[in-house]
Parts: C-alpha cells; structure tokens; sequence
C-alpha cells in the first residue's frame, strides 16, 4: 500500500569536488529536483556532498560554493552523480584515485547507480567501475581515458551511455541528456517530458546521437532541414519517404541526407525511428488506444514492427512498457 508514512524518494546524491563546473554541478538538481508524483510530492531527493568535511569548495570560476555534507552521506544514495571537474590530478593524469577520493567512495554501497557528467567518469572509471563497460566522456578526452583505462570500451561518438547500473555522458548539455534519459527510465515519458518543458530543453535527445556536429550552426545563406522535420514530425502516422522529406525542402535526396546528417548528427531514417519511438512510448503511457492502434498512429504500421523497434529502443515490449509506465506517476 501506498502511504505517506512508506513513501520515499529516490535520494541523488551529487559529488562535488575542487574545480568543478557549477554549470554542471546544478543539472542533477534542476532536472532531479521537479519531478513530482500524482499527489505532489517529489519523487528525488538530491543532496551535495564533498570528499572533505563541509565546508568550501572551489569551482572553476571566480567563488566557491560551501557544501554542507561530507563524504558519508555516499552511504545513503540510490543513485551517485559525479560532474566534471578540472582539476582531477592524478585521477586524469594516472588514472588512480587519490587517497580522499578513495576514502569518499568507499562510503557507496554496493548495488548503487552511478553517473558520470563530461570528466566526471575518470573517477568512475579509476575506481574500477567501468571495467569491461562501454563507457563516454566530453569528446575531447576520449583519447585519454582510453589511453589510460584500455579495459573500458570507450565510444567517442555518443551523448551517453546507459550500462545499467553504471551511465557515462558527454560534456555539458549531455548531462541534461543523460539526467532526463534517468527520469524517463525511471518515471516515463511523460515525466520527462514535463521536466523538459519547464526546464526549457528538447525533451529527448537519443544517447546515440553524435556529440561532435561539425557543422552545428548551418550558414545562415544556405537551406536547412528544420521545415522538414517539422513537416515530418506532424505526419508520422503516414509512410514517410525520404524523397518527400528533401522535397519539402526543394533540395536533391543526396544533398538533403548530407546537410541532415551535418545539422542533426543521424540520418533521416534514424531519425525518423526515434521520433517513432517517442511518439509510441506518449500513447502507450498516456492512451487506451490498443496497441494496434499505437502502432499506426506512430507510423509504425503493424505491431509487429513496433514489437521489434521497441524492443531494440528499449529493450522492452509495448505491453511491458504500458504496464511499467501507465500506471505510475503522472506529471
């Protein structure tokens, strides 16, 4: 039974250490700290801890912030959250824990989730977390951590990496990828997405997705995907080609996958599956529809094609997941 007395929220528990980015430091907060269930209480709980006893720490910038909680409040996290730092030592150069940071970590309890935001998986990966995982990090470092961890499966391509008990992100706006992929797993779609809107962001940016756009800001004279893909997220309940797609933007299907693959970092046809995907995961959570029915109005046709999209999306059947999710919170 559900009752206030037995309710209890997911406790995050953030690590700050020396020169850490306060940009990163607050995403577990601003993205853990407003999700609510139906009777409106907050589903995370999330705290800062530092590896020292409370008090100060430097950040990147010109102040410090004071951090109330030591290394012991580890013990009491679901899920752990280490954002980067620049200023990791021999953790970055060696790949070897500090004697405190290994004292800090101690404090985790087995069967914990960890994160990791950009820097941050060096130490994830120098206590030993990541061994035989495929794992990411801010596309410049890529090379030094494989360098240094040659046991780890390093993938310099992708936002982040969902292991299961052990998730890896991209530098910066990654992090809020990889914090919404969390609450999605955790709380659904629709929980997400309301995050999402409130904290002004896309609501899902797949893990798969490139980090490193060479051409992120099209030149202003040439012609872009954006009116296509608005086009195509208002029909994808019709089959979709991709010659319609480049007509909308009256360019030639060649020169139309190029400048998409440049502008969103996948191709048209991946694309498309997500957003089908995405759309699928809303009517399952959100709708009665039959599952049939979901699966045309998604665009997928059949619900054997939906099966086997969600399945290898999600790693999960449409029942499962509308069971999973339909009956939990609600934004």
């Amino acid at each position: 039974m559900d009752t206030a007395t037995e309710f209890r929220p997911h406790r995050v528990v953030v690590l700050a250490m020396d020169g850490l980015l306060p940009f990163e430091l607050g995403i577990p907060h601003r993205i853990f700290g407003r999700p609510k269930d139906a009777r409106g209480r907050r589903l995370y709980e999330v705290v800062t801890c530092s590896i020292r006893p409370p008090g100060p720490v430097r950040t990147d910038a010109d102040f410090s912030i004071m951090v109330e909680h030591g290394p012991e409040l580890l013990a009491t996290a679901d899920t752990v959250v280490v954002p980067a730092s620049y200023e990791l030592g021999p953790v970055f150069d060696e790949g070897v824990l500090t004697d405190e940071l290994a004292a800090a970590l101690a404090h985790i309890r087995p069967g914990t989730r960890l994160a990791s935001i950009c820097t941050g998986v060096f130490v994830l990966a120098a206590a030993g977390y990541l061994d035989g995982r495929r794992a990411t990090t801010h596309w410049a470092e890529t090379d030094q951590l494989q360098h240094l961890f040659p046991k780890i499966d390093v993938d310099p391509d992708v936002l982040f990496i969902d292991d299961g008990d052990v998730l890896t992100s991209a530098g910066v706006a990654a992090g809020i990828d990889l914090c919404l992929h969390m609450v999605r797993r955790d709380h659904g779609t629709a929980v997400a997405n309301e995050v999402a809107r409130r904290t002004v962001v896309p609501p899902h940016r797949d893990g798969g997705q490139a980090q490193y756009i060479h051409r992120p800001v099209p030149d202003p004279q040439q012609a872009t995907t954006t009116g296509a893909r608005a086009w195509a997220l208002g029909r994808l309940h019709e089959p979709i080609q991709l010659r319609d797609m480049a007509a909308q933007e009256s360019m030639s299907v060649r020169t139309f996958t190029r400048r998409f693959r440049e502008e969103v970092g996948i191709s048209p046809g991946q694309w498309l599956t997500q957003q089908r995907v995405e759309r699928a995961r809303q009517l399952l959570e959100s709708t009665d529809l039959s599952v049939d029915q979901v699966a045309q109005d998604a665009g997928f046709g059949t619900a054997q094609s939906m099966r086997q999209h969600l399945q290898a999306a999600l790693g999960i059947t449409p029942t499962t997941y509308r069971r999973t999710f339909r009956t939990r919170v609600k934004a």
